[in-house]
């Protein structure tokens, strides 16, 4: 006779999967920010600020794809149930790359210079995911050891939902493909692109979080 555990299998797949189709496009271009910064790349105006001082991205980086990747594996029910020794280690390392993607992105925005294309509500929205992914972590980190483990999951779905906006910016950009970056309205209409990513991540994020404080039917083995 089929098992709850053997039906609740398949099903972290699509969730692992999913997440990590999220995280692979902004680590990849990651990647290639942190070979060009660390074997020499030219100088140039769009590059200027990550040249001049590396290593808030360097950490940015090195952080969110430890989060985007470690992390897709702890939303994964069964596989949490089946190793929760290394759900909790994992977790711990987590918390701690959670922080640093959250501080450096502050950093980031409040000294670096404006890229192209930005404007003041993107950087205005940086600040609002930022804040708000730092003190989801925290909350959760609180929830957890107080041994409130609905609390300390919702919160730390909701950080990982902003985190993963780079991943989300992805799809929603693409209509911005052919406009020209230089025009007048490029700025606003990369604003709204970038926002309602983090929005739609968070949207998305509370439906999961509903989903999952709603009690479960008992399935007999």
């Amino acid at each position: 006779m089929t098992t709850v555990a053997n039906r609740t299998r398949p099903r972290d797949w699509p969730i692992i999967a999913g997440l990590f189709v999220l995280a692979l496009v902004p680590s990849l271009a990651g990647g290639v920010r942190v070979a060009q910064l660390t074997g020499g790349v030219e100088r140039t105006a769009a590059n200027a600020r990550f040249v001049d001082m590396p290593a808030p991205v360097l950490v940015h980086i090195v952080g969110a794809v430890l989060y985007g990747f470690l992390g897709a594996l702890q939303f994964a029910p069964h596989f949490r149930r089946r190793h929760r020794r290394w759900h909790r280690v994992t977790g711990r390392v987590l918390v701690l790359c959670g922080l640093a993607v959250a501080l450096s992105g502050l950093w980031m925005t409040t000294f670096y210079d404006l890229p192209r294309g930005d404007n003041a509500a993107t950087n205005a929205a940086r600040y609002v995911v930022g804040t708000g992914m730092l003190a989801s972590i925290v909350l959760g980190f609180v929830a957890i050891r107080r041994r409130d483990f609905h609390a300390h999951k919702a919160w730390m779905i909701r950080a990982y939902a902003l985190a993963m906006g780079a991943g989300t910016q992805v799809f929603t950009s693409l209509p911005l493909i052919p406009l020209d970056p230089d025009g007048p309205d490029y700025p606003a209409w990369r604003s709204v692109a970038l926002i309602s990513a983090w929005v739609l991540n968070l949207a998305v994020a509370e439906i999961v979080i509903r989903r999952s404080a709603r009690p479960r039917p008992r399935t007999e083995a």
